[in-house]
């Protein structure tokens, strides 16, 4: 009898490892791949609006879901390793950030694993997605417009600083938007009888030196385009404006909110929320080839009445009108 309960009782102790492990694998696990950034730079309260639409479809971080994060730290050639070591520790869903760059590389490295982008401009075109009502595949996601938007931008500036006759563009040439970009822009400046100098920066000593050029190139004005690179760098590009006078407009309220003077874009908290939305829909069951890529259509105009203040700068009323926040 004694016998017989220590073998039944070595089977249970031999049993509950296993138990343990097919619980925790059980847990569903979802990648997320940064294109830039870091745990304490801007992708953390992001995180947290994507945590929240997470936690709307019943899923919170640490009880039934589990994260595993990956920073490329704005080094847009180490995507397809991270993305692969995602693939590698078979995740069941991978969540994109930063654009373009983050959604190929994820896309380049699995057609089974589900994955759910952001920003990624026009995805039709960039090849990710078959439609924005039928993706198809293994990807959906949230475009943000960019490259429409950049040519707003440039349109606010004008309407803002009126007698500037030369008025740069700041962009990322290792962003598969850039080229689309610089033309869509390009068109908008004719249109506006303005000059477009391009400038081109990838890392944070080429900023520097775009801005420094901008005198040379009697710029009266900078369109920052909304690259992910240059949103993690939003305390350098507001210091650097101030620096050196230049009235700027960026993307992300996130830049307003660090000193830049005005922004315009999409609500990237309220983007993320969805995703995360989406994220828990595919961890439920739903396909991304059914889940419609949305073109977000409300956008954020913010105003830094301070720095405009400082930059000698009288907005218009117009411009004051139209604006979703004013920070005085």
């Amino acid at each position: 009898m004694h016998r017989r309960r220590f073998i039944a009782s070595l089977g249970t102790t031999i049993a509950l490892p296993c138990v343990a492990a097919a619980q925790q694998k059980e847990m569903p696990v979802i990648g997320f791949l940064a294109a830039t950034g870091s745990p304490g730079g801007l992708t953390g309260p992001l995180r947290a609006a994507l945590r929240q639409g997470l936690s709307e479809t019943g899923y919170v971080e640490g009880q039934n879901v589990a994260i595993e994060n990956r920073w490329a730290e704005g080094r847009y050639d180490r995507l397809p390793a991270l993305a692969a070591d995602l693939v590698g520790r078979k995740v069941d869903l991978i969540v994109t950030s930063g654009g373009p760059p983050s959604a190929l590389a994820a896309k380049n490295a699995t057609s089974t694993i589900p994955i759910v982008f952001t920003g990624a401009g026009d995805p039709v075109a960039l090849g990710l997605v078959a439609s924005l009502a039928r993706p198809g595949g293994n990807i959906t996601g949230f475009s943000l417009l960019s490259v429409d938007l950049t040519s707003k931008r440039l349109e606010l500036l004008c309407d803002l600083v009126p007698q500037a006759r030369v008025i740069a563009l700041l962009m990322n040439p290792d962003s598969p938007q850039t080229e689309p970009t610089i033309r869509d822009v390009q068109e908008a400046a004719h249109a506006r009888g303005v000059q477009l100098p391009v400038l081109k920066a990838s890392t944070e000593s080429q900023i520097d030196s775009a801005f420094a050029s901008l005198v040379q190139l009697k710029a009266g004005g900078l369109v920052v385009d909304a690259d992910a690179f240059f949103i993690v760098r939003r305390e350098q590009i507001v210091a650097l404006a101030a620096r050196h006078a230049v009235p700027a407009i960026c993307a992300w309220r996130e830049y307003a909110t660090a000193g830049g003077l005005i922004t315009y874009g999409t609500s990237l908290a309220a983007v993320y929320r969805q995703v995360g939305i989406y994220a828990g829909k595919i961890l439920n069951g739903a396909k991304p080839a059914d889940l419609p890529v949305p073109q977000p259509m409300t956008f954020e105009l913010v105003v830094n009445l301070k720095t405009a203040k400082a930059l000698g700068l009288t907005v218009p009323p117009l411009i004051l009108a139209r604006a979703d926040e004013v920070i005085e």
